[in-house]
């Protein structure tokens, strides 16, 4: 890969990893911390991909390469989301896609857009808006599922699935994660008051 063809290249992996990160994800989510992460994540990946594709052994040592790359990435700590995990993801293959040699540019930009239009739709807030996730603490423990999820109604609102954490019979307690729907919000009705304009009283005066 020559200098001009690895130069638009990674012109194409910026201004799309830049568009994946300041127009959709932060806008979204406000993860300052993840930025950073994602841009050093995409260009660190399109940086090795094109050292290894101009090594000896061409697409053997790309491969291995590769593969040794990404199986140091590991995505398990708590503090994430499943969501940030789609984006982590998105960037890698960003960064993979612009970087491979014998990837033509206009193909790589077709994927690469392709790649931010699902991420764009798919993480989309109108899309589920009303889809919460809480852990929750009860306190009593209930055996039959009709009860519980009166209660996790009553609660929260419509539930649509959950995991049993703990089950503590001594504290009569039960930690749940839920995953329920928010009732929509009522809207407060306007009642009208009918005013009636009543005439000033008039002052008279008595002249002694």
């Amino acid at each position: 890969m020559d200098l001009q063809t690895l130069a638009a290249h990674l012109g194409l992996d910026l201004a799309a990893v830049s568009l994946l990160t300041f127009a959709v994800f932060y806008p979204r989510h406000r993860r300052r911390e993840l930025v950073p992460a994602y841009l050093a994540l995409n260009v660190a990946l399109f940086s090795v991909v094109a050292a290894l594709s101009e090594a000896k052994g061409g697409g053997l040592a790309l491969g291995f390469g590769l593969f040794g790359v990404l199986s140091i990435v590991r995505l398990r700590s708590d503090a994430v989301r499943h969501q940030e995990v789609a984006y982590y993801f998105t960037t890698l293959v960003l960064g993979l896609l612009c970087g491979l040699p014998g990837l033509s540019l206009p193909m790589a930009a077709g994927l690469a857009a392709v790649l931010l239009l699902v991420m764009y739709g798919a993480d989309h807030p109108r899309l589920y808006a009303r889809d919460r996730r809480a852990v929750v603490t009860l306190d009593a423990v209930y055996r039959e599922e009709d009860a519980l999820r009166a209660e996790l109604r009553h609660r929260l609102g419509e539930p649509l699935g959950w995991t049993v954490h703990e089950v503590d019979y001594v504290r009569d307690l039960m930690v749940l994660e839920v995953r329920f729907r928010q009732p929509e919000p009522v809207r407060p009705s306007r009642s009208f008051v009918r005013k009636t304009s009543r005439p000033a009283p008039r002052l008279s005066k008595e002249l002694a």
